[in-house]
């Protein structure tokens, strides 16, 4: 099946990766309209600087929830630790200005890790509603707001999640379903939830007890359509339709962070484990049970990513370690190009026009083109620290910093 049947398969039904501006892409959830980090547009800038942003807005409250853009508005979440509330914003494009900004949820603040905040899960919109998803106290909370003016049209609590790091998972749409995994150190669980009223679809019991804010990867896998989680201390495949279990690997470690990335060149599902230590699998996606043993086509240690996804680029795969290390790999046999350190990361890069962006928590941009030769094309220093990741569409990128959302790239009408 060719890639823009796979694409019209999985979303243009759903209207998340539907085009809603005459010459780009919306980039309507976490990693984007294909959930890996990739952009198929050609007139991005590739600078970043501040100095030449086409305007930057300061941002209420705290947050490492990314932006997400469809149409003429950028949406992202934040969190007012004073007040206890979780917050949907929304921005005009255009110009930055601030056009809704709505209470989700107020309550008990959780615990969380002095990486994490109470706001940084991203959130996900099919151009008529906004999706996000908390942790208020145990709570799991799955709301959705018209994106029109912020209303809020439904919520739900679905389970609970149990970790003293705090919550960052993301809704994923597929078809008439908000899919959001809720693995934790107790009652854990993925679930599938109606978009038009949240009502459960179908749901499925974990039982091994690992923490997961790995976001779900659905795609065209070997001839059927699977969604990829990693979390109950293994890596599953499921049908999306109905929660079917498809195969699964155990491990490689109990806990995971980064979502699951596809190469089409190779066939192969690429994930990494993050606590108590980060093995880095390329899986073969076409087999049934648990396939352990027969699928794992290459891993590794050294390069594996603790936070940060991972992005493919034709035969390469690029990561960064949690030492803040940078790996080339070719991505069908595993074998190390080279590494480079630039500084610890929490944002996940993307691909642009050939240019893989990488930012790390200083908010310096590097910005490399993938060979076999380390080759860094430029680098920006955003001015402030950084943990989200960036959204691209239609000539233009939206970056959220600690203190301000930035958007680099012509001005829009």
């Amino acid at each position: 099946m060719t890639y823009s049947r796979i694409v019209l398969l999985l979303f243009a039904c759903t209207l998340v990766c539907s085009v809603s501006r005459a010459n780009g892409e919306s980039w309507p959830c976490w990693r984007g309209p294909r959930e890996d980090g990739t952009s198929i547009e050609q007139n991005v800038p590739s600078n970043w600087s501040p100095a030449g942003a086409t305007w930057k807005t300061e941002i209420p409250g705290q947050g490492h929830a990314s932006a997400i853009v469809w149409g003429d508005r950028i949406c992202t979440a934040t969190a007012l630790p004073e007040t206890k509330e979780r917050m949907l914003l929304c921005l005009d494009r255009a110009t930055g200005k601030i056009l809704w900004q709505q209470t989700v949820v107020a309550g008990p603040l959780e615990k969380i890790h002095k990486e994490n905040s109470y706001a940084s899960g991203t959130p996900a919109t099919d151009g008529e509603r906004v999706y996000v998803a908390f942790r208020v106290g145990d709570d799991i909370v799955v709301a959705a707001h018209n994106l029109s003016d912020g209303r809020q049209l439904w919520l739900v609590r679905p389970g609970t999640h149990t970790g003293e790091w705090g919550f960052s998972n993301e809704c994923v749409l597929y078809k008439d379903k908000v899919i959001l995994d809720g693995d934790s150190k107790g009652d854990s669980f993925l679930v599938a939830l109606a978009r038009d009223d949240g009502r459960t679809l179908w749901r499925i019991k974990r039982t091994n007890q690992g923490i997961s804010y790995s976001a779900p990867l659905i795609r065209e896998l070997a001839g059927r359509v699977q969604l990829i989680q990693c979390g109950d201390r293994r890596v599953t495949s499921f049908d999306p339709d109905t929660g079917e279990e498809l195969w699964t690997v155990d491990g490689p470690s109990q806990e995971f962070a980064a979502t699951p990335v596809y190469s089409e060149k190779t066939g192969l599902v690429y994930v990494s484990s993050s606590w108590p230590k980060q093995v880095l699998l390329a899986i073969r996606p076409d087999g049934s049970g648990n396939v352990t043993e027969t699928h794992i086509a290459w891993q590794d240690a050294k390069g594996a990513p603790y936070v940060p996804s991972m992005i493919v680029a034709g035969d390469y795969l690029l990561t960064v370690n949690n030492g803040g290390v940078a790996f080339c790999y070719d991505a069908a046999t595993g074998k190390v190009f080279w590494q480079e350190k630039l500084g610890k990361h929490h944002a996940s890069p993307v691909l642009i026009n050939g240019l893989v962006y990488l930012i790390n928590d200083d908010g310096q941009v590097n910005v490399i083109k993938p060979g076999a030769q380390f080759e860094r094309v430029a680098a920006y220093e955003l001015g402030e620290s950084c943990y989200a990741s960036p959204a691209i569409s239609d000539g233009q990128v939206f970056l959220r910093g600690f203190q301000h959302l930035f958007c680099f790239g012509p001005q829009q009408p």
